[in-house]
C-alpha cells in the first residue's frame, strides 16, 4: 500500500475540512500549552494540564475516524436516543449537578463529568435536520414546526436555568436552521415576538421581584449584570477617547481589561507562541479568553488566520450541503457548521470587547472535556456527509446511500397512504 493510497483510506471525506480540523488542533496544542501555565503552578507534574488537553483531542479524532466511516443513515436514531437523553440529564442538573466556577452545568457519571448542555446541542441540531428533511414526506410545514419548537423548546429552556448563553446559542442555531429549511417566514417571525415578549416580561418581573426571579433564574442576575458592566465598559471607553484619562482596573472590569492588555500588546505579529504575559492575570486564559492570548501570541495576523480557518469551514459547508442531493444530510451538515462557526464568532467577539462575557469556549481551540470532544463529533458529522451524501473522497458511497435513502422513503411514503 502506497504512502498516498494509506493517507486517502485514513482521512476519508472532504480534505480541506480535514486540513482545517488539524490546523485548529495544532494551534490548539499550543495555544493551551502556553495558556495553562496558571494551572501547571499547581500540579506535581507540569505537563499534566496539556496532557489532559492531548487525550481530549485524542478521543475527539477517534471519534471523527470513526463518524467518517458511518454512513448519515443512522444519524436520525442516533439523535433520537441522544435528544431523550439529553432532557433527562439536562432536568437532572438542578438536583445532581455538580458547581464549577459558580455555575452548575456538569454531571457525574461513572466516574466522568462531563456538561449535559453539550450533549443537548448535539441532539438538537439532528433532531431540527430530521424533522426538516421530512417536510413533505412525513410531516407538513406546520406540523414539523411545532414538533422544533416543542423539542427545541423544552432543551432551551432547561438549559436556561443555569446557562443562558448556551440557549440563546442553541436557538439562534435553530432558527436559522429554520430558515434554511423554508419554514414560513410568518411563523419564524411570529415565534421571535413571542420570545421577546417574554424576555421583556421576563426582566420586568425581574425588576419587580428580584427575590423571586433569582431562585427561578438564579443566572438571570449574573447576565443582567454583565450587560450593564459591558454597556459601562463601552462608554468608559469613548470616555477615554475623549478625555485622554486613564483606567482604573476594578473587579468589574478584570477580565475585559487584561484582554484588551494582552490584545494591544501582540500589535502585528505578536509576542511567540510561549511569551505571553497577561495569560498570568486573566482567568480561564485558556478557555474563555483564549483568543485574547492568540493576539498577544500570534498578533493581529495570527488572529486573522483563524478567524479566516472558521470563515472557510463555514464555505466548505456549504459548498458539501449543495452537493448533498438528500435533504436530512443537507441539513444536518448546515447545522453542524452554523453550531461551530457561530459560538467561534461569540468567543472572539467577546475577547475583544463586543459582546458581554459569555462563558462559551473557542471550539476546537480552548481547553475543555466535553466542548472538545463534541466539536470533534461536529466534525465527524460534516465529513460523514461529505463523504457519503457529497461524494467528497467516495462517490461509490455517496451513490450506495442515495439508493438505500430513496428505498426508504419510498417504504415510509408507501407505509403511509
Amino acid at each position: 500500500m502506497t504512502k498516498e493510497t494509506f493517507t486517502r483510506k485514513v482521512f476519508q471525506g472532504d480534505i480541506p475540512i480535514w486540513i482545517i480540523f488539524m490546523l485548529l488542533c495544532s494551534l490548539s496544542l499550543v495555544e493551551v500549552f502556553s495558556a495553562t501555565s496558571t494551572l501547571a503552578y499547581n500540579e506535581a507534574n507540569i505537563w499534566t494540564p496539556i496532557a489532559r488537553h492531548a487525550m481530549h483531542l485524542t478521543i475527539g479524532f477517534f471519534c471523527v475516524l470513526g463518524l467518517t466511516r458511518m454512513p448519515t443513515r443512522y444519524f436520525p436514531i442516533g439523535g433520537s436516543v441522544l435528544m431523550v437523553l439529553a432532557i433527562i440529564l439536562l432536568a437532572a442538573v438542578p438536583f445532581v449537578g455538580i458547581s464549577v466556577n459558580d455555575a452548575s452545568r456538569w454531571i457525574r457519571l461513572f466516574g466522568i463529568q462531563f456538561q449535559p448542555s453539550e450533549v443537548a446541542k448535539l441532539a438538537s441540531v439532528v433532531y431540527v435536520a430530521f424533522l426538516l428533511s421530512k417536510i413533505g414526506v412525513r410531516f407538513t410545514e406546520k406540523t414539523a414546526f411545532y414538533w422544533i419548537i416543542g423539542g427545541v423548546g423544552i432543551v432551551c429552556s432547561l438549559i436556561l436555568l443555569y446557562n443562558l448563553s448556551t440557549a440563546v446559542l442553541l436557538g439562534l442555531v435553530c432558527l436559522l436552521m429554520m430558515f434554511v429549511g423554508h419554514i414560513s417566514l410568518i411563523r419564524i417571525g411570529r415565534m421571535m415576538l413571542v420570545l421577546l415578549l417574554l424576555l421583556v416580561a421576563l426582566l420586568g418581573l425581574a425588576k419587580i421581584a428580584p427575590e423571586t426571579t433569582h431562585r427561578v433564574l438564579p443566572r438571570l442576575e449574573t447576565w443582567s449584570n454583565r450587560l450593564t458592566e459591558h454597556l459601562d465598559d463601552r462608554a468608559s471607553d469613548n470616555d477615554l477617547v475623549k478625555d485622554d484619562n486613564p483606567q482604573v482596573i476594578t473587579d468589574d472590569n478584570y477580565q475585559v481589561s487584561h484582554a484588551k492588555i494582552a490584545i494591544a500588546r501582540g500589535g502585528l505579529f505578536g509576542k511567540m507562541p510561549g511569551r505571553s504575559v497577561q495569560r498570568d492575570f486573566l482567568p480561564l486564559a485558556y478557555s474563555d479568553f483564549i483568543f485574547a492570548i492568540i493576539i498577544e501570541e500570534l498578533g493581529l495576523v495570527g488572529g486573522t488566520v483563524v478567524l479566516l480557518l472558521y470563515i472557510m469551514l463555514l464555505i466548505r459547508v456549504g459548498i458539501i450541503a449543495r452537493r448533498c442531493n438528500l435533504l436530512f444530510q443537507k441539513y444536518l451538515v448546515i447545522g453542524c457548521g452554523l453550531m461551530i462557526v457561530i459560538q467561534a464568532l461569540t468567543n472572539m467577539a467577546v475577547a475583544v470587547n463586543l459582546m458581554p462575557v459569555t462563558g462559551q469556549p473557542l471550539p476546537l481551540i480552548s481547553r475543555g472535556g466535553t466542548s472538545t470532544v463534541l466539536t470533534c463529533v461536529y466534525f465527524g458529522l460534516i465529513l460523514s456527509v461529505s463523504r457519503f451524501g457529497a461524494g467528497m473522497g467516495d462517490e461509490e458511497a455517496a451513490e450506495e446511500e442515495a439508493v438505500e435513502e430513496a428505498e426508504a422513503e419510498a417504504e415510509a411514503a408507501e407505509a403511509v397512504s
